[in-house]
């Protein structure tokens, strides 16, 4: 630190701020001559811009690869007329997704894109597939036209098989008035004559068509010209206003939260808390920089930005272990320059840790989950990776070149005198009674609610069945919805099953309903749009099939053991006790069951971000235990195995307790902004992952060295 001089310290300094400031200028306006690189650049999800997402699955066997990848190339095309940005892409090995942003009209999309099934030309309609001629794979092309009459027909073209197929066909109908049936998904769409034998690779069938009935015949034969059939598992449609108010009110809460962390940590911290929040800011920017540079790997979505300003709030914790170990070496009597090497070197092992085993949890969600889940484990890990690299590169470099140009009175890093220890185990027994009621609690109340409707309150996601969310013009009562609402809805559907649900203190009301067909959610639009003057658009509306939310149920579930035996395994290695990792996934599992507990006494919403929540909560939670194992290891060390170990954990609890307090503070405040201003769904969130942190922060300054005191004394204690 000594040979750290006052002209490095200078440099150091502006090389870091033209940095910085390229950083910052990129993710705002972008660079070169295309401006590439900026917050613009990013590619938003279908529920920050709007639009149509289907997820269909292949019926029967799974396909061959070739298959897949054929069926993807022809829906490609088929979706590429209603936006350049229109996007097919493969899920596993036999669901395709399709992604439609920016439309406008989003059930005509769904309405004309239909269900791609079997194409089938037959000779008899008693025995499809014994009189079958050929099929979709043979047609290479088929649109609307016109005829030199201008007749509107459709007009189709064969590949070389199918020409043949053809002209063998017709040669058998030709002239006998007898129809070629054209089925498709077991229906039959047209059944045209012809005069004579048709040889060429193109013909056109005539009818009494307009524009639209040829078109739409055209599309059904482009659909079903496809080498695997498929079926509808998942479809979604987000208003394009809902998600330019998603994106504007999360945008504004980040910055909100961003500006109360950075103002909290310069009034605790003082001249490092600057530092931190220059760090924090530099993270920040390049978060941007890098969603925009991957945008063909990365897709921001409503949980990924969650997972952003939660990795803002958890950027501060390294900085917090660092600060506070910088002060306790003052405290110690050393001077500045050895407190800060000591502040990073005594902070390291407890970051790495606590950051790799949030890591793991990250790698699992993005392993297991699927769709924006899986968006949010990638922003989640990027925020932990960058955290990392701000407080141990950018925070050590600004610290240290701050010191050298004339920073080295302690009064600008402050002073921590020695930790007078507090008896937080005579409680133990408190706080695990209070542990247990709340847990018990939330498994009566599953119990009940089981024996009525459902243990949770499940959405789609686990459940299956038809979400639509309106706002409607004015606000209404629950005796309103019921009585001029409900019934309306029930018409419009042909079913009673429909189920109300006012978001408070809004206009906004969720529909849930069984799955809808096509038709029914045509209907259901064109009465929203009759009766309450609500605009179609506007209307966000989420289809899943049963077998979608089982799977997600099993994910959810499965996603938690293997985080847990992962981090168990992790921890194990690291500090060479099992018993360290045992009380650190029991700390952890408390944590989830308190918040499930939750979920059930308050009826929470449990959909597709309660896995995402439920993961993050294990990574915050176990990242918070290992900063006082971490600090009951070095104390053993230090003053050892005499030491009364009771004494120990409760010196270690109270020296970490700083660290516990703040870091949960600033988090929650990250969290809190996004649930103040959030729309419905990112309110959904926000909410138990506040509580989530809440009782992280309980647990690990209650709860976990406690544990490890009970262990440490019952199961390795040496027999006298």
């Amino acid at each position: 630190m000594n040979s750290y001089s006052k002209k490095r310290g200078i440099i150091s300094l502006i090389l870091f701020a033209v940095v910085f400031a390229f950083v910052l200028y990129t993710a705002i306006r972008g660079y070169g001559y295309d401006y590439s690189g900026s917050i613009s650049d990013v590619k938003l999800g279908l529920d920050l811009r709007g639009g149509v997402s289907i997820t269909y699955q292949a019926v029967g066997e799974t396909p061959s690869q070739q298959d897949m990848d054929d069926t993807i190339r022809k829906m490609q095309l088929r979706v590429a007329g209603y936006s350049t940005e229109a996007n097919v892409y493969q899920e596993g090995s036999n669901r395709i997704t399709i992604d439609i942003p920016g439309e406008t009209d989003a059930n005509a999309v769904l309405a004309e894109l239909g269900t791609p099934g079997s194409l089938i030309f037959c000779l008899d309609t008693s025995d499809p597939e014994g009189s079958k001629v050929m099929d979709g794979n043979d047609v290479s092309a088929a649109q609307a036209g016109a005829d030199q009459d201008n007749n509107y027909v459709v007009m189709l073209t064969f590949t070389e098989e199918g020409q043949k197929k053809f002209a063998e066909a017709t040669g058998k109908i030709a002239g006998t008035g007898k129809p070629l049936y054209i089925i498709y998904d077991n229906q039959i769409i047209s059944n045209p004559t012809c005069e004579n034998q048709i040889t060429s690779p193109s013909c056109q069938i005539e009818g009494n068509f307009t524009y639209d009935t040829a078109d739409t015949l055209a599309s059904y034969i482009r659909i079903g010209a496809l080498p695997v059939e498929l079926t509808e598992l998942r479809s979604q449609v987000v208003g394009a206003q809902l998600g330019s108010k998603a994106i504007s009110t999360s945008l504004y809460a980040a910055l909100i939260g961003l500006a109360i962390v950075i103002l909290l940590m310069i009034v605790l911290y003082r001249m490092p808390g600057f530092a931190a929040s220059v760090a924090l800011v530099s993270y920040t920017g390049l978060i941007v920089v890098l969603l925009a540079a991957f945008n063909q790997e990365i897709t921001l979505t409503l949980p990924g930005i969650a997972g952003i300003i939660l990795g803002i709030g958890m950027a501060v914790d390294a900085n917090v272990i660092i600060f506070s170990r910088i002060r306790e070496e003052i405290g110690l009597g050393n001077n500045v320059a050895a407190a800060i090497n000591a502040g990073f070197h005594k902070a390291l092992s407890a970051i790495i840790d606590g950051n790799v085993t949030t890591l793991l949890a990250a790698l699992v969600l993005y392993i297991f989950g699927t769709g924006t889940v899986k968006g949010f484990a990638i922003t989640l890990a990027l925020g932990i990776v960058l955290s990392m690299f701000t407080a141990l590169v950018v925070t050590r470099l600004l610290i240290k070149s701050f010191y050298a140009i004339g920073f080295k009175n302690k009064k600008w890093y402050g002073e921590k005198k020695p930790a007078v220890s507090k008896n937080f185990l005579s409680k133990k027994n408190i706080y695990f009674c209070v542990s247990g009621a709340i847990i018990v609690a939330g498994i009566v109340a599953m119990i009940i609610f089981g024996t009525k409707s459902y243990a949770l309150n499940y959405s789609l996601d686990f459940v299956g069945g038809t979400s639509t969310d309106v706002v409607f013009n004015e606000n209404r009562n629950v005796e309103q919805l019921e009585t001029e609402v409900e019934p309306e809805i029930a018409a419009a559907i042909g079913s009673t099953d429909v189920v109300l649900t006012p978001v408070v203190g809004s206009n906004e009301v969720i529909i849930k309903t069984q799955e809808l067909t096509q038709e029914q959610r045509a209907a259901l639009y064109d009465m929203l749009e009759e009766k309450f003057g609500i605009d179609p658009s506007s209307i966000t509306y989420e289809n899943i099939s049963a077998t979608v939310s089982s799977e997600m149920a099993r994910s959810a579930i499965l996603s938690v053991i293997l985080a847990s035996i992962v981090m168990l395994i992790y921890i194990w290695i690291r500090f060479r006790d099992i018993r360290f990792a045992s009380a650190s996934v029991l700390a952890l599992v408390h944590d989830v069951f308190v918040v499930l507990a939750c979920y059930a006494l308050f009826r929470w919403t449990v959909g597709n971000t309660f896995i995402a929540c439920m993961l993050t909560l294990v990574g915050y939670s176990i990242n918070a235990t290992i900063v006082v194992f971490d600090r009951i290891r070095e104390n053993q060390a230090q003053l050892g195995n005499k030491a009364d170990l009771q004494e120990v954990v409760n010196l270690s609890i109270t020296q970490t307790l700083g660290r516990s307090v703040y870091t949960s503070l600033t988090t929650f405040i990250m969290v809190a902004a996004l649930y103040v201003l959030g729309v419905t769904s990112i309110r959904e969130f926000a909410l138990p992952l506040m509580v989530g942190i809440v009782v992280g922060a309980y647990s690990s300054i209650c709860l976990s060295g406690s544990m490890w005191y009970l262990f440490k004394t019952k199961i390795g204690a040496k027999k006298k």
